[in-house]
């Protein structure tokens, strides 16, 4: 006997209910519904189908399927503020208020309801906003994070009924009148710790600019990345990457707190303030057990000896937690040259707006760098840097033309020619070659070059376990991919290591795997060609046949590459993969024509 198959999606979730319902309702039956039908009819439906919402039931905690996280929160947010401006003449125990939450999750559709872990989550946020406000889980914020102009305060993990362990959630601050007062801190036993690596282990926060200049963010943000970058270097330490400290940024921050939540034992924390040609770097490193202080100190010096003042910081840190660590190696990673300031400047610029991962901040990221080749020709880690706008816009689908491929390798090129010892530098630049220039054995190089003189890189570590799956190297880039994630736990838009992951699991025959870890990839970048396609990949794998389908179809009409199997082969990017049929006979299946 075989059960038939459901109809499954990924979706976000609104749960809605209406505040103190039963007091109202005991007060005035009539009045209250006829209250809420005029509310529903003016306020709340117009909104719900100007974002693209679904209303699935409206009996008890109402339902609403989204076509994404964004415009959930949107329309949310529209409605609570348009009830604010309503209630504000009304009299505070004749209000109609809603609570909201919000979940993205698997869904189960029958009958055109909706049921499923997706369903309970949102329900069960919805019952610990407050009235007028909105709750949204972490997998949705990370969704909505630099999309939506709101701001969000960390609630903690949060017990939820029925719901085995404790969410991270995030209430949504729209306005005074629906601002809640804040919620007890969790205790640290509600906290999930990661591991501690076997060897000396560090974060590097945000550090906060103290120019009195907002404009001058992006300086700050650029010593911290060097700083990171200087560390990294070291093979005794594990350093945290970048994107996953500065998920802490403008928060006030628990360094216990942090310790648990990143796996590190060690938090470097500090300012920068830059005046004229003068800059001050201050910074104190904090034992995360202990809370204990073991260095503290301010660095200062001139714009020209930026560099210098980057490694005083570093040799201090280092000496601080890896006095193991040799004098000579410590020297070596001190030799780093100095370029124009200006070409520094546009570049930091340039690093601001590429993390920014919006497509327009591509555009002026790419911009920005070529405003530091201009300023400096000889500045490698700007022309590498030019490779990765292209490289953001391959993954998300962007590109105008295939001209835009061919800038990227050039840049590459002449990155290397430049210097082959900085680890960023090539990686960068041996992605760009093994992917879009049809060099994948001296790509592949490069970026084991890299790894090997930095391990701490994240973002290379999963671009050379992507680079592994494409010759086969399906164990081996499990590892990679793996150090990706492990040293970049909380970047909201780290998709490189769980999509490697669905990849080498897909070759490897292991359905559960790759199912698994392509969600984790859509997750974190819903809009991605990159991720839409091995999502696609895991549900041919895990025969899902019809969601696949669904999914094709929806993909095929924004994605170049997908109008025939012909086409797919020529312009895939599992073009160098031994497996290349497999992933287009999976692709058939979903709908791909030959």
């Amino acid at each position: 006997m075989t059960a038939e198959r459901v109809e499954r999606r990924l979706a976000a979730v609104l749960a809605a209910d209406v505040a103190e319902y039963s007091r109202l309702m005991g007060i005035d039956e009539e009045g209250t519904l006829a209250c809420l039908k005029a509310v529903r009819k003016a306020r709340v439906d117009p909104t719900i189908a100007k974002h693209r919402g679904r209303i699935v039931k409206t009996t008890g905690d109402g339902m609403l399927e989204f076509a994404s996280a964004v415009d959930a929160v949107r329309g949310a947010v529209e409605i609570q503020r348009s009830m604010a401006e309503q209630n504000a003449s009304i009299p505070l125990d004749q209000r109609i208020e809603f609570r909201v939450g919000i979940h993205v999750g698997d869904i189960i559709i029958d009958d055109g309801d909706i049921f499923g872990d997706g369903v309970n989550v949102a329900a069960r946020l919805e019952s610990i906003a407050d009235a007028g406000g909105v709750c949204i889980s972490n997998d949705a914020y990370r969704q909505v994070r630099g999309k939506v102009e709101i701001v969000c305060d960390d609630m903690g993990p949060q017990p939820l009924k029925n719901i085995a362990e404790p969410m991270q959630a995030w209430r949504l601050r729209i306005d005074a009148k629906s601002q809640a007062l804040p919620l007890p801190k969790p205790s640290i036993e509600t906290a999930q710790p990661l591991a501690l690596p076997d060897k000396p282990s560090i974060a590097v926060l945000p550090f906060t600019n103290m120019s009195g200049d907002p404009e001058q963010e992006y300086f700050a943000d650029g010593i911290v990345e060097d700083i990171i970058t200087a560390l990294s270097r070291f093979k005794p330490l594990f350093v945290i990457a970048r994107n996953s400290s500065f998920t802490y940024k403008n928060k006030a921050i628990d360094i216990k707190q942090v310790g648990r939540e990143l796996g590190v034992r060690y938090v470097l924390e500090g300012s920068v303030r830059k005046a004229g040609e003068r800059v001050r770097i201050t910074g104190q490193l904090i034992d995360t057990a202990t809370g204990a202080h073991l260095w503290a100190d301010k660095i200062d010096g001139a714009l020209d000896d930026v560099f210098d003042l980057q490694d005083k910081v570093t040799l201090k840190v280092v000496g601080a937690i890896a006095p193991s660590v040799e004098r000579a190696e410590i020297e070596r990673t001190r030799q780093k040259p100095l370029v124009n300031q200006s070409a520094y400047d546009w570049y930091l610029r340039g690093i601001e707006q590429h993390n920014l991962h919006e497509r327009e901040a591509q555009t002026k990221a790419l911009e920005m760098f070529r405003r530091a080749i201009e300023a400096d020709p000889s500045f490698a880690a700007a022309h590498a840097a030019a490779t990765v706008p292209y490289i953001v816009r391959s993954a998300y689908g962007w590109l105008s033309s295939a001209n835009d491929l061919s800038e990227a390798v050039q840049f590459a090129r002449r990155a290397i020619e430049l210097d082959q010892e900085d680890p960023s530098v090539l990686a960068r630049a041996g992605y760009t070659l093994a992917a879009f220039g049809g060099e994948y054995e001296k790509g592949r190089g490069l970026l084991e070059k890299a790894v090997r003189l930095n391990p701490n890189l994240a973002w290379a570590q999963g671009w050379c376990g992507n680079c592994r799956i494409w010759n086969g190297e399906y164990r081996e880039a499990i590892e990679s991919c793996e150090i990706c994630m492990r040293l970049n736990p909380l970047d909201p838009y780290s998709f490189l290591g769980p999509y490697g992951l669905a990849q080498a699991y897909f070759f490897l025959g292991k359905p559960a795997e790759c199912r698994k870890f392509a969600e984790l990839a859509v997750r974190a970048a819903p809009e991605a060609l990159a991720t839409l396609q091995v999502d696609i990949l895991s549900l041919v794998a895990a025969n899902s046949l019809n969601e696949a389908k669904w999914k094709f179809s929806s993909l095929a009409k924004i994605a170049p590459g997908l109008a025939n199997t012909k086409d797919f082969r020529r312009r895939s990017i599992f073009r160098w993969c031994r497996d290349l049929e497999k992933v287009v006979e999976a692709f058939r299946l979903a709908g791909l024509p030959e």
